[in-house]
């Protein structure tokens, strides 16, 4: 788990605090950003054992702080979406405070620290990917464009994809991205599952 220190208490009178959820890929995540800076994150297999409800309480000492929720909307599988969506669903009603949408396609890319292509698990040994000329795709890793590395978290092989240790965190990435996030109502929150996605192609 990744923490900085916070310039100042986080304090919905004194800073924007926003909580980040993903579950939809092969690692989970979750991140606190406070007024577009990166404050903590943590991530971990997904899985069965992974609980996104214990991974925020040892991320926010206040859940009243937050002035938002995040999660990433997909692609990914049916089980893995909905644990994240579901729960910060449930606490931005519960905090009356806006939630907000991110594709997890974008996310990926926005780690490296050049063009690249944000992909994720189609299942089948094939992949979803986002190009940066904004090329969106379902192939095998054969069929991925060669112009741009890859940027994901993936379960399926054959997939050359640029080091971690070169990659932004997840929580700097996601940062980014929030400042322009478009706000979702709550009845209208629109998960990409695998085979929903995969039709819009």
């Amino acid at each position: 788990m990744r923490r900085d220190r916070p310039r100042r208490a986080a304090d919905p009178h004194s800073a924007v605090v926003i909580l980040v959820i993903d579950t939809s890929s092969a690692r989970s995540a979750v991140a606190l950003v406070e007024d577009g800076r990166l404050v903590a994150e943590s991530v971990k297999p997904s899985g069965r054992e992974y609980d996104v409800g214990s991974e925020v309480a040892a991320l926010v000492p206040e859940l009243r702080w937050l002035a938002g929720v995040a999660v990433a909307l997909g692609p990914g599988s049916f089980t893995g979406l909905r644990q994240g969506i579901s729960y910060g669903l449930g606490l931005a009603m519960g905090l009356a405070a806006p939630l907000y949408g991110l594709r997890t396609l974008e996310l990926q890319a926005a780690r490296a620290p050049r063009p690249a292509m944000g992909v994720s698990d189609a299942g089948r040994g094939r992949v979803y990917f986002l190009a940066p000329d904004g090329r969106t795709g379902l192939t095998e890793p054969p069929g991925l464009p060669k112009e741009w590395p890859a940027v994901g978290w993936l379960k399926t092989a054959g997939v050359e994809l640029l080091p971690e240790a070169g990659l932004l965190p997840f929580g700097e990435a996601a940062a980014r991205l929030v400042r322009t996030a478009r706000e979702v109502g709550y009845g209208t929150v629109s998960p990409e599952y695998m085979q929903s996605f995969g039709g819009l192609l």
